[in-house]
């Protein structure tokens, strides 16, 4: 039976822990706030004191915390603890520029360790669904992919790069911040029109949105500014979005409404609108 520790009991980390005990795994965890992690207790998961009691004995312990400096002090707090086989498999979503040292100089130190960030809510985790990314050492996560692809839908190695997973993660949390953003403006667009919510967002389904955003970055990633659809243009739509919905506060578009007006200001107009990512290279 496989003994596992988790660091870090918050809604994700507290999932993980209970869908790795219903599988039949041995767990403890360590939590900050020490009445999250006792909730776990009636799945049969045993709850430490420290993070260097919750790891001993662990052949693999999972951290799940709110940021670099947590899993530095964290991890230090539970070095005494690890057995030298132990793998720390590092879920937190963290900067790359940190993330890659770290991992580099934990596993210089004999730490087997790797940065595997998700994207998944706690059903999901529950549920071993959505998405999971990992790099660092091919070897070490050989050793464990069969382990963690028990947890989760899909899992991605994305190669030997310290920072990689870490990069990408931010990449996907820049797109779904930025949908929910755009959304919001949508729903209040919708609300000074008199069009309710729900009815506004059935539009969604009428579009490939999976389709349409690979067109998009594509053409961008390419600096391909060829226009089927002006600036110029897409900025007179933007003008007219933000005149429906008046007063109400909006979240996305007037910031792109400014990126548009200095990118025409400089001569764009007439491009296509992926010339928005003009000084992303």
């Amino acid at each position: 039976m496989p003994q596992l520790a988790f660091l870090g009991t918050g809604l994700l980390g507290a999932a993980f822990a209970e869908a790795a005990a219903k599988r039949g795994d041995s767990v403890s965890v360590w939590n900050r706030s020490a009445d999250k992690a006792r909730a776990l207790e009636a799945f049969g998961i045993t709850v430490a004191a420290s993070p260097a009691e919750a790891v001993r004995g662990a052949t693999r312990v999972h951290i799940v915390l709110k940021d670099d400096a947590v899993v530095e002090d964290v991890l230090a707090q539970a070095r005494a603890g690890l057995a030298a086989d132990v793998v720390v498999i590092d879920h937190t979503t963290t900067l790359p520029a940190l993330t890659g040292p770290r991992l580099e100089r934990f596993n210089a130190q004999g730490i087997r360790y790797l940065h595997c960030p998700v994207f998944m809510g706690p059903a999901a985790a529950r549920a071993a669904q959505g998405s999971m990314m990992a790099s660092g050492p091919q070897a070490l996560f050989d050793s464990v992919q069969a382990e963690l692809a028990r947890m989760t839908g899909k899992l991605h190695y994305l190669g030997e790069r310290s920072d990689l997973a870490a990069i990408n993660k931010l990449f996907g949390n820049a797109l779904i911040v930025g949908l929910g953003g755009v959304i919001a403006d949508v729903l209040s667009i919708a609300g000074s029109a008199k069009v309710s919510g729900e009815d506004a967002v059935k539009l969604f389904g009428m579009l490939d949105l999976n389709l349409m955003a690979q067109g998009i970055g594509t053409t961008m990633a390419k600096r391909n500014f060829t226009p089927t659809f002006e600036l110029s243009m897409a900025r007179k739509d933007v003008g007219l979005m933000l005149q429906t919905a008046g007063p109400k506060p909006m979240a996305a578009l007037p910031g792109i409404a400014a990126r548009m007006d200095q990118l025409i200001a400089a001569g764009h107009g007439s491009k296509g609108t992926g010339v928005m990512a003009i000084d992303a290279g």
